[in-house]
């Protein structure tokens, strides 16, 4: 799942002011069943890891430096994201065998839209860019990740009398909200572990669609990187999704 990766980083100067508070300073509102995400999001951004648990992989960082910003070099950012995986409902397992295309039209169909890379980023790591939606130390306990998966049966998945009951076994996420602590500072849950979502890559290069956060197995588990290598099709037992929409009274638009 991480071939064709790449992190949205470059080497930066200039510390991320400490001042900064995650959370709304307008009259912006969002419908039930979203959170309000609004601030200032730094464009690049320097994670570097003090320590790997994977040193030759270098894919599961132990501990980070504190979070360096690119010449202060941010942009404000407002909108709603809902605060659980789809079907954002607390206690409900999230929905995974979905395209991009899917989860583009069913978010559109309750009046949403799926959320961009860089609305789910800031949505996860909040105004401080931390590597971790929790902060610099990796700890598996907080969120759904680092779980001994199942090795899938490509025989099973590609045979269509048997594919249903081979994703049945090898689904392993948990309810939404199980892990109470795995919240972003903006009060978002799950965003990192348990499913991987669905997001619009801006860039359209190599396609549309990225996905981030990771699922419940060994995976990074950070805000900032994402997975570019599956196309708008693709589907497979562990990818879901979220819905952002465009926050709304206040100095909206």
């Amino acid at each position: 799942m991480d071939a064709g990766v790449r992190d949205a980083s470059v080497t930066v100067t200039g510390p991320v002011d400490a001042a900064h508070s995650d959370g709304p300073r307008s009259a912006l509102r969002c419908p039930d069943s979203m959170l309000l995400v609004e601030g200032d999001y730094c464009l690049n951004v320097e994670q570097r890891c003090l320590r790997w648990l994977d040193p030759e992989e270098q894919m599961r960082c132990a501990e980070f430096a504190p979070t360096v910003c690119y010449g202060r070099r941010r942009r404000r950012m407002a909108f709603c994201m809902d605060r659980y995986e789809w079907p954002n409902r607390r206690g409900e397992l999230p929905t995974v065998r979905v395209t991009w295309h899917t989860a583009r039209r069913m978010c559109e169909q309750v009046g949403k839209r799926l959320c961009t890379e860089r609305e789910w980023t800031f949505a996860c790591e909040g105004e401080r860019s931390l590597p971790y939606l929790y902060g610099y130390q990796r700890d598996n306990n907080v969120c759904h990740f680092d779980h001994q998966t199942r090795r899938p049966d490509r025989a099973r998945l590609a045979n269509p009398a048997t594919a249903n009951d081979e994703y049945a076994r090898l689904y392993e996420a948990v309810p939404s909200g199980t892990y109470d602590r795995c919240v972003s500072p903006f009060g978002l849950n799950d965003l990192t572990g348990n499913v991987d979502e669905w997001v619009v890559n801006e860039s359209g290069q190599p396609f549309q669609s990225a996905l981030k956060g990771g699922w419940w197995g060994p995976i990074r588990a950070r805000c900032r990187p994402a997975t570019y290598s599956h196309n708008e099709n693709f589907i497979y037992y562990q990818i879901g999704f979220r819905c952002c929409s465009s926050a709304t009274g206040g100095d909206a638009g």
